[in-house]
C-alpha cells in the first residue's frame, strides 16, 4: 500500500506541474536543451535516440511505472519539474536523490546519471539493485534513511560565499578544447543557517578559454580556463569568479592551484569587468593534474533550497572540514 501510494504522490505532482501554465512556460524558457534531452541526460546519461513520443513514453514510465496524461508539451514540463524543481512542500527528485546520498556515504554523485545514483545507494542500503519505478525505489530509500521524509528549507547563500574544489581528472593540452566545459568537484560541505546547501561531490564549472599548445624555443604550452557556476544540492547553480576572499582562502591552503606542481604556474585572468573569473595555467608538462585544488567565491547572494539535516549530522560535517588539510577557516562552511 505505501508503495502505491508513494506512485500516487508522485504522479500527483507531476500532473499538476504539468497542468500549471506558468510552471510549464518557465520550464520550458529556460532550459540550455531541449527539455526531454535535457532529463534524458539527467536520467540516464545521455539523450535517448528515436521519435520523441516514444522517449518521452519511456522516461515517463521509468520514473513512475506509467505514462502521464496531458499533451506531449505538458508532459514534458512534468518531468522537467518533477526531476529538476519539485513543488511547494514537494523537493525534486534530484534533491532527494542529493540528500539520500550525503546521508548515507557523506557526499553526493552529482556527475553520475541519476538511475545509477539509485541503483548504487540500493546496493550500499540492501545489497543489491531493485527494479520498478524509480521515483518509487528512491521513496522506499528515503523511509528507510529518514522515516519522516526529507526535511528541507530555504536558506541564502550570501554573496562571496567561498567553494573548494578540485579537479577529477587531468587536463592537456591534448585533452582539451577552446569551449570545453569542465566540472570539477566540491570538497566540503556548504553549511549555511544550520543546513546543507551544497555537499561534496556537487560540481564547479569551468569553460576552456584557450589552449596553446607548445611553440618553438621553448615557449611553453597554456590553458585558459574561466570559472562559471558553482551547483548546490538543490541543483541550482550561481555565478562564482576569483575573487579576493577565494584568494584568501587560497593564500592559506597548501593545496591551491600554485601547488599542482612545480612545473605549472598559475595567473589569475581578469575579465571584462575587473573581476577575476579563472587561471592561465602554464607548464612544460601542458598539464592540470587531477586533485588540483582550487577556491571561487560566489558572485551574488542566491536562494537555494538546503537539507536541513539533523544538528549531529552537520556537526560532523563541520568537524570533518575543521580537520582536513585546508582547515576550518578556509573552507566553503558558513555557520550562522
Amino acid at each position: 500500500m505505501k508503495r502505491i501510494a508513494v506512485i500516487a504522490t508522485a504522479l500527483l505532482l507531476a500532473f499538476n506541474l504539468a497542468t500549471s501554465p506558468a510552471a510549464a512556460e518557465d520550464s520550458l524558457e529556460n532550459l540550455p536543451l531541449e527539455g526531454l534531452e535535457k532529463i534524458e541526460s539527467i536520467v540516464y546519461g545521455t539523450p535517448g535516440a528515436g521519435g520523441l513520443l516514444l522517449r518521452l513514453s519511456k522516461i515517463e514510465r521509468d520514473l513512475f511505472g506509467m505514462e502521464l496524461p496531458g499533451s506531449m508539451t505538458e508532459r514534458q514540463a512534468a518531468l522537467v519539474n518533477f526531476v529538476e524543481k519539485g513543488a511547494s512542500g514537494q523537493p525534486s527528485l534530484l534533491f532527494k536523490v542529493a540528500v539520500a546520498e550525503w546521508v548515507t556515504l557523506r557526499r553526493v554523485n552529482s556527475s553520475t546519471a541519476l538511475a545509477e545514483r539509485i541503483s548504487a545507494l540500493e546496493e550500499t542500503l540492501e545489497g543489491e539493485t531493485q527494479v520498478g519505478a524509480l521515483s518509487a525505489r528512491l521513496e522506499r530509500l528515503i523511509t528507510k534513511l529518514m522515516p519522516n521524509g526529507v526535511s528541507s528549507t530555504n536558506v541564502t547563500a550570501p554573496a562571496n560565499t567561498v567553494f573548494r574544489a578540485k579537479f577529477v581528472s587531468t587536463l592537456t593540452v591534448r585533452t582539451v578544447a577552446k569551449g570545453d566545459v569542465v566540472a570539477l568537484e566540491l570538497t566540503e560541505d556548504c553549511i549555511i543557517g544550520g543546513a546543507l546547501a551544497a555537499a561534496r561531490g556537487n560540481r564547479l564549472f569551468a569553460e576552456v578559454t584557450r589552449v596553446k599548445m607548445p611553440r618553438s624555443f621553448g615557449r611553453p604550452s597554456e590553458i585558459d580556463l574561466e570559472f562559471k557556476s558553482v551547483e548546490f544540492l538543490d541543483a541550482t547553480t550561481t555565478p562564482v569568479f576569483i575573487g579576493p576572499e577565494a584568494q584568501k582562502a587560497a593564500d592559506i591552503d597548501k593545496a591551491t592551484i600554485g601547488a599542482a606542481g612545480a612545473s605549472i604556474a598559475a595567473t589569475v585572468l581578469i575579465g571584462p569587468v575587473g573581476l577575476a573569473t579563472g587561471f592561465l595555467v602554464r607548464g612544460s608538462d601542458r598539464q592540470i593534474k587531477e586533485g588540483t585544488g582550487v577556491f571561487v567565491e560566489s558572485h551574488e547572494a542566491a536562494v537555494v533550497m538546503a537539507y536541513a539535516a539533523p544538528e549531529a549530522m552537520i556537526r560532523q560535517s563541520i568537524d570533518s572540514d575543521a580537520a582536513s588539510p585546508s582547515g576550518g577557516e578556509t573552507s566553503g562552511v558558513i555557520t550562522e
